[in-house]
Formats: structure tokens, C-alpha cells, sequence
């Protein structure tokens, strides 16, 4: 057990780079492509926290390597306040009971030849728990609690629907009754009519459960529904970490305000002043140099090219790395 108050999750200077090699003999290259960059966060018991950006931006990469599907090249992972990001196998298989994930594409992350009895009772067998026969009361108790019925046990991932399959994704990451679940983007590959309905579950498990969610999305009216915080993600780092109220309300890095402004209003004839962003995403292969955003940002200053802005409190509990917004103390030197 962590000490008392003690958050759940501490995240230190995560980071994580992938060595791509092309070519053949003498003409073949080795380029590093860094997919997280010192990426710091916390996650309290009983918490959920958005993690938010553009497609390719290391979301999904920071959520596996919390869990260390993924091995970090960096950084510091405390669950429960022990550290996990060196563990060995023997010694992390206990803690991978208290933290599992629940994937985004319910088509893809379930074994077609299982039945869902058998999917559901896996991480139980896997991990010893239980006979056969508890093992089954399991299940059908795991299928119940997600609102599917007993007899769904016996068929197979082809017999269900797309929120089916996504529930079924749910009751397995629930099998072993972890504390955290990691949730990559559990809605994006859903009907928008389904789309309600899991989350609403999920928001129905983690008050009956509490469970603490890193929930990764790029949308945002669902994190702010879902959400007490939100990170928000730029080329491997973390630019702005709030409340979700405040973020929502007074977002403070240009990017930020820029990802906001694309949300739908929604009453008929309301308008929200759209920040359209200039050029693409850089690659992360050849990340620009300091500031990360600064090639895209309307507010780019000298600084933002030579200097790269920290993740600092501009605000009691809320972070941004931003040249714009120095810590309390700070200057900006333009």
C-alpha cells in the first residue's frame, strides 16, 4: 500500500524513443524518433485524468508505457509509491492485477476463436484466481455489471455489436478488480449513438468502484464530461496540465486555446471564434528546436526559438509551458 495521500500515480520526466533504422549496407541510416519527451504528471485515487491532443502526439504511447507495455528510455513510474520502471518481470506481474487497459478498437483486441467467457476469464486464469467454477460466476457477475446478459457468455466477438464488443473489453480490464484503468481512446472507433452509453458506464464504474482513469481522447466534450483534469499533449510533451473547469475556461497556452476552439457549439446559431493553426505537425523525427509549437504559433516570440519553455505553475494547480506565462517570479526575455 502507498502512504496515506499519497497520489496513486507519479509520472517523472517520462520519455521514450523508438530507433528507426532504413537502408541497406553502407547506405542504411539510423534516426531516433522521440514519441514522449519529459513528460510529468500524477493521478490521485479515485481520479480521472484527460489526456488530450492531435493524432500522433504520444497519447496512447504515455498510457502503455504507464503500464509498461511499453519499456520507457526515461523517466521515473510510481504506483502506489513504488517505482515500476525497472522492475523485473517476476516483481511487476503482482501490480499488473491493480492496472489494466481497456483499448480502442473493440474489433481488434478481442480474440475471434474465444468465447467471451473465455476472454472475460483470461487475466483470471492467467494470474491463478479461482477454479472453473468461480471463475465462471466471475464472469457472468463481470457481464452483468457491464449490461450484458449471462448468456452472452457462450458466443463469440462476431455475434456482438460494436458497444458490445466495447463492454466485453471492459468487463475483462475489470476481472483481477484493478485500481487504474488506462482508457485509449474506448469511444473514437464507436457509433456517436453508442458513444454515450460507455461513457456513462464508465462513469458509473468509477463511482461504484473507484477506480482512478487516465482516459486518452482527442475529444474534448467528452473529457470535460468524464474528466477532474486535463494534460494536454503537443509532439511528445505535456504543454498544459489544469482543472478541467479552468482549462475549458481560461486555457492558457496557444495551442490549448487553439483545440478548444474547434469544439461544436451546441445550440442552434452559436458560434465560438475558431484559432485555425498555420502548417502541419511537425515530424517528431525532426522535432523543432526550443519551443516545440512555436512554428505554428500566431504568439511566437525570439525566445520561443531559442529557449524551451519549462512546465511550470503559472497558476495555483494549473501547468503550462508557454513563454507567455513564466512561473510567478518569472520574465519573459524576448
Amino acid at each position: 500500500m502507498s502512504p496515506a495521500g499519497r497520489p496513486l500515480v507519479e509520472v517523472e520526466g517520462l520519455g521514450k524513443s523508438f530507433l528507426l533504422r532504413r537502408g541497406v549496407g553502407l547506405r542504411r541510416t539510423r534516426r531516433e524518433l522521440q514519441a514522449v519527451v519529459g513528460v510529468s504528471f500524477t493521478l490521485d485515487r479515485g481520479e480521472t485524468l484527460g489526456l488530450v491532443g492531435e493524432s500522433g502526439c504520444g497519447k496512447t504511447t504515455t498510457g502503455r508505457l504507464l503500464l509498461r507495455l511499453i519499456e520507457p528510455t526515461a523517466g521515473v513510474i510510481r504506483f502506489a509509491g513504488q517505482e515500476i520502471q525497472s522492475l523485473p518481470e517476476r516483481e511487476l506481474r503482482p501490480l499488473r492485477r491493480r492496472m489494466q487497459i481497456v483499448f480502442q478498437d473493440p474489433y481488434g483486441s478481442l480474440d475471434p476463436r474465444m468465447t467471451v467467457e473465455e476472454i472475460v476469464a483470461e487475466p483470471l486464469v492467467v494470474h491463478g484466481v479461482g477454479d472453473r467454477a468461480a471463475r465462471a460466476r466471475r464472469v457472468r457477475e463481470l457481464l452483468d455489471r457491464v449490461g450484458l446478459a449471462a448468456a452472452h457468455a457462450e458466443r463469440h466477438p462476431h455475434e456482438f455489436s460494436g458497444g458490445q464488443r466495447q463492454r466485453i473489453g471492459i468487463a475483462r480490464a475489470l476481472a483481477l478488480e484493478p485500481e487504474l484503468l488506462v482508457c485509449d481512446e474506448p469511444v473514437s472507433a464507436l457509433d456517436v449513438s453508442i458513444r454515450a452509453q460507455v461513457v456513462n458506464l464508465l462513469a458509473d464504474l468509477k463511482r461504484d468502484l473507484g477506480l482512478a482513469y487516465l482516459f486518452i481522447s482527442h475529444d474534448l466534450a467528452i473529457v470535460r464530461h468524464l474528466c477532474e483534469r486535463v494534460a494536454v499533449m503537443y509532439l511528445g510533451r505535456i504543454v498544459e496540465l489544469a482543472p478541467k473547469e479552468r482549462l475549458y475556461r481560461e486555457p492558457l497556452h496557444p495551442y490549448t486555446q487553439a483545440l478548444l476552439s474547434a469544439i461544436p457549439v451546441p445550440r442552434p446559431g452559436g458560434r465560438r471564434r475558431r484559432i485555425v493553426l498555420a502548417g502541419d505537425v511537425p515530424s517528431p523525427l525532426d522535432p523543432p528546436r526550443a519551443c516545440r509549437f512555436h512554428t505554428r504559433c500566431p504568439h511566437a516570440m525570439e525566445v520561443c526559438r531559442r529557449v524551451e519553455p519549462p512546465l511550470v505553475a503559472a497558476r495555483p494547480g494549473h501547468q503550462v509551458a508557454c513563454h507567455l506565462h513564466p512561473a510567478p517570479g518569472g520574465a519573459v526575455v524576448a
